[in-house]
């Protein structure tokens, strides 16, 4: 595991560069890394009692190298609601700062990319909506010329990867729909991770962030083309594995830092491995499930039911899951001999005794507040052309014509936990 740690970190310091700070008990940095931008910021961070101490670390810093909070305002609610992507809007249009500085999970990273992109493009304006899909942002940076306010991200639990990637989630609380911004114009242009400060966040969001991370580096694992297979198989089944090994050992010792520390580093790969390739199916049909089900918990019961369905076009990383997950999977098999069906349900069936283990649920059905009209749903959203990108992310790709045929089969297994439901 040693070897695991070195090699996670060399990954991480090629991929970012010297504007990622990470690590135990490097928080006091982020001083240096934010002058690098201005000394006039916005501070979005928590205003709770819970963070008087990272609020107080964070503002020495920037004391000692003479930076101007303009103001602090409150973090975002789970899951980037509309409602707080327009709020911190309005603030950046109203004290004009140099630099934004996102304190929080993914939710609040993620609402403030929206909101940067808004204040920039569409001063006055509450209307997200144009900037969904893929290149979206950039389209608007080059007919306009303008570059939105730099950001510095500052990752507070094991999760999204938000801090370092292209991805903005953002949710209309009205419908329960949550829809995507993808675009490289919206990277964070710093981010630190302390990664002692997960320490303060409970079992559940470690539980989530730890699931998310699995998850980005499962589905991109499934969909990797040919070319980028080698590359792609390298940081996911490090990612996945450091996850799977340590995330029961950090719920029994939540304040042991060398446990967090390899959570963080695993998450953050993650978000590497969606940075070279895209998420699929988990996570288009998690967007549908936002009023009863945390993000990490949707996508670690869906993905079983999506490893089954792509069992014919994935038969290399199920022999390499087949090993990580081997404490949890009920059947000897021969990788070489086995039929693709069978080992996937194999795999699929250790992912849910794993998920049973640290105590999430593993079938639809088992969700307080689930209805069949989830699924109505989660298909007509899979048809929505500003999630295209999911479909064609699949390794047996779908389009609007044959979501409802297949698609609804796995939700429907993923309901009741019957594999058989699903069809190749």
């Amino acid at each position: 595991m040693e070897n695991e740690l070195i090699k996670a970190k060399i990954i991480l310091k090629k991929f970012k560069g010297v504007n990622y700070i990470f690590g135990l008990n490097c928080l006091g940095s982020i001083g240096n890394l934010a002058i690098k931008f201005g000394e006039k910021i916005l501070l979005i961070i928590p205003q709770a009692k819970w963070a008087n101490d990272l609020r107080e670390k964070i503002l020495e810093s920037f004391n000692s190298k003479k930076i101007k909070v303009l103001k602090m305002v409150d973090e975002s609610k789970p899951n980037a609601p509309r409602e707080d992507v327009y709020r911190i809007q309005d603030e950046i249009e109203k004290l004009n700062p140099e630099l934004l500085v996102a304190v929080g999970g993914g939710s609040t990273i993620d609402c403030v990319k929206a909101s940067s992109i808004l204040a920039t493009y569409s001063p006055g304006k509450h209307e997200i909506e144009p900037f969904f899909g893929t290149g979206k942002v950039t389209e608007f940076m080059n007919k306009t010329g303008k570059k939105k306010t730099p950001i510095l991200a500052v990752q507070i639990a094991s999760s999204s990867g938000a801090h370092l990637t292209r991805y903005s989630n953002v949710t209309d609380i009205e419908t329960n729909q949550k829809k995507l911004i993808v675009d490289d114009a919206i990277i964070p242009e710093a981010a630190i991770f302390d990664y002692s400060v997960t320490i303060s966040t409970g079992r559940d969001l470690t539980i989530d962030g730890a699931l998310d991370g699995i998850a980005h580096a499962l589905e991109v694992y499934y969909g990797a083309p040919n070319d980028k297979i080698d590359e792609i198989e390298e940081v996911a089944l490090l990612t996945i594995d450091m996850i799977v090994n340590n995330l029961p050992k950090v719920l029994k010792e939540p304040k042991n830092l060398e446990y967090r520390e390899k959570i963080g580093l695993g998450t953050d790969l993650g978000g590497y491995a969606i940075m070279i390739g895209g998420t699929n199916g988990g996570h288009l049909t998690s967007f549908s499930l936002v009023d009863i089900l945390t993000h990490g918990r949707a996508c670690s019961i869906l993905n079983p039911y999506y490893t089954v369905f792509f069992a014919p076009a994935i038969v290399r990383q199920l022999r390499n899951l087949y090993g990580i997950y081997s404490e949890y999977i009920e059947k000897d098999l021969d990788l070489e001999s086995v039929s693709a069906r069978e080992l996937s349900e194999a795999v699929a069936k250790g992912m849910i005794n794993f998920s049973k283990k640290i105590g999430v649920p593993v079938k639809l059905q088992e969700v307080e507040g689930f209805t069949d009209e989830h699924i109505v749903r989660a298909v007509a959203a899979a048809k929505n052309p500003q999630l295209e990108m999911k479909l064609k992310n699949m390794p047996v790709p779908l389009n609007s014509s044959t979501v409802s045929d297949y698609m609804k089969l796995i939700l429907e297994s993923a309901k009741t936990g019957d594999f058989s439901i699903i069809k190749n």
